[in-house]
């Protein structure tokens, strides 16, 4: 018989080596090569399946329904990256607000208004006066029972998933409790970052006709605020009112010691913009509309049909020359009922209010002329600050400013407390060194007809600017957005100038024009 050669000893001792790593890693009879995971990659697969897990408990218990006031609401807890606080007043849209900045976000679902407790507040009007502390009760269990069962939730939900994956107890305990770490550090964030004052600047998405009756008027958000619970109430009460017997909105009665004015800018022929100014003009109870140019498209004397519908508005209509606008349409403007054109630093003085502008010294659609740029746009700017100084002199000083271009728009700084423009089709609002606050309006003709060939169909803007009526100084301001259909629905979000807030001191900076 042939003797088998035995292997050499370096063979010998890489097969035993090999086979103690086998039977090391031996974990059934499959006899297979388990590798074992990097610490990073198991860190990673905990946090996922805690996430999913806390997201899952979330979703199936993490709800709960409870009383506010005259309203049956269902309160929720979301995972969000920007937190906040959403409250939805189905049908008629969802109010948003910066209330805190953690991972987690509070929903509010108003479901219904209870017809017995409603029916309450009618019979027994002098309970109106305890509603408030009524409503911070409701809205203080309410998150109390909320913040427990979701507690339950995370931590029961992150649990069974890391028993169901990793089918160890030890690995599920830990799931929950990171689980539990997480929401308290999310709920940590939140209380660190509440922001009562959120609610003086609210989002609004919805229906355009009911945004004024949900967001407020500007005057009584500034002065009757106190505490949070107040606002709430006050909100609530608005709620309350929109869901009457009738199911019809509100009217809306705007404050009679605040001025409202309608800055528009951009429309570029586009006929559907006179209906949203129009329904803005009734829904806000504008006093005067401001349209920073561009008007037009082309400046031809066939386009001044589309003028037409102005004087019929429903407020006066100030207007200054964009760069698409040309002499020929400035002229026809000039000639309608109700429209005050403006020029070369003129001003006028409407409801009150003092208003100055100038038309842009730039008519591009002319290929014939070289366009100057912008020092053109600055020397414009020039000699509106000097008209603007010459109004001080006479005692006669402008409120409000206006040109189509910011370029110029910025050489009114310090001559005048509040300066509008347009022309780069999107917002921008600014404190110039000086002290003047800059406005620049979007485009509320979308872009104009043009826009319809882009990827994306640029969204209708304007705003609703409230402006004191005895110191006539700006309080706040409404930044309409319209999108989709544009007729129906919008996006209604509040601003307040930093002085305006509550508790803060006028801004020293601000200039006042004097003789």
């Amino acid at each position: 018989m042939a003797r088998v050669r035995e292997a050499p000893a370096p063979i010998r001792a890489t097969l035993t080596r090999l086979r103690r790593l086998y039977r090391s890693r031996h974990t059934g009879p499959t006899s297979i090569l388990v590798h074992t995971p990097h610490p990073w990659t198991r860190a990673l697969g905990l946090i996922a399946v805690v996430l999913l897990g806390a997201w899952l408990g979330l979703l199936i218990v993490g709800s709960v329904r409870t009383p506010v006031g005259p309203m049956d609401t269902s309160m929720t807890l979301r995972p969000n990256l920007t937190g906040g606080t959403k409250i939805n007043v189905s049908p008629l849209g969802a109010l948003e607000l910066d209330s805190h900045v953690a991972p987690i976000r509070l929903d509010v679902d108003v479901d219904r208004l209870d017809p017995e407790r409603s029916q309450a507040l009618v019979d027994h009007p002098e309970r109106l006066s305890g509603l408030q502390d009524e409503v911070a009760r409701d809205v203080a269990d309410g998150t109390t029972e909320l913040a427990v069962r979701s507690c339950v939730a995370v931590v029961s939900g992150a649990t069974a998933l890391g028993l169901a994956v990793y089918r160890r107890p030890r690995r599920a305990l830990a799931a929950g409790g990171l689980a539990l770490a997480l929401l308290a550090a999310s709920g940590t964030s939140a209380y660190a970052t509440w922001n009562p004052k959120s609610v003086l600047e609210p989002k609004f998405s919805g229906l355009l006709a009911s945004a004024p009756s949900v967001v407020g008027d500007a005057r009584s958000i500034v002065t009757e605020f106190d505490v949070y619970q107040k606002e709430l109430a006050r909100l609530v009460t608005n709620v309350t009112k929109l869901y009457d017997a009738t199911s019809t909105l509100p009217t809306y009665r705007p404050d009679p010691l605040t001025m409202r004015v309608l800055h528009v800018s951009d429309i570029h022929l586009n006929p559907a913009a006179w209906h949203i100014i129009g329904s803005l003009v009734e829904q806000y109870g504008i006093d005067v509309i401001i349209d920073s140019g561009d008007t037009m498209d082309h400046g031809a004397a066939a386009e001044n049909g589309f003028l037409d519908p102005i004087p019929d508005l429903g407020a006066p209509y100030v207007w200054v020359r964009g760069n698409h606008d040309s002499g020929i349409t400035q002229a026809y403007l000039s000639g309608l009922k109700n429209v005050h054109v403006l020029d070369n630093g003129r001003a006028v003085t409407i409801a009150g209010l003092r208003i100055a502008g100038t038309g842009d010294p730039q008519f591009t659609p002319d290929r014939s002329v070289v366009a100057q740029g912008d020092p053109a746009e600055r020397m414009a700017g020039i000699r509106l600050a000097s008209a603007l100084r010459d109004q001080a002199r006479a005692g006669t000083p402008v409120d409000i400013a206006v040109a189509h271009n910011p370029v110029a728009a910025r050489e009114a700084d310090g001559e005048v407390p509040l300066v509008l423009a347009g022309h780069v089709h999107h917002r921008e609002t600014e404190v110039l060194p000086l002290g003047t606050r800059l406005k620049v309006e979007g485009s509320t003709g979308g872009g104009g007809l043009r826009a319809v060939q882009n990827e994306k169909p640029e969204k209708v803007r304007a705003s609703v600017l409230y402006l004191d009526r005895t110191t006539r100084r700006l309080q706040a301001w409404d930044e309409i957005t319209l999108g989709g259909l544009g007729l129906t629905t919008a996006e209604v979000s509040r601003h307040l100038p930093e002085e305006n807030q509550p508790g803060a001191t006028p801004s020293p900076s601000a200039p006042s024009p004097s003789p």
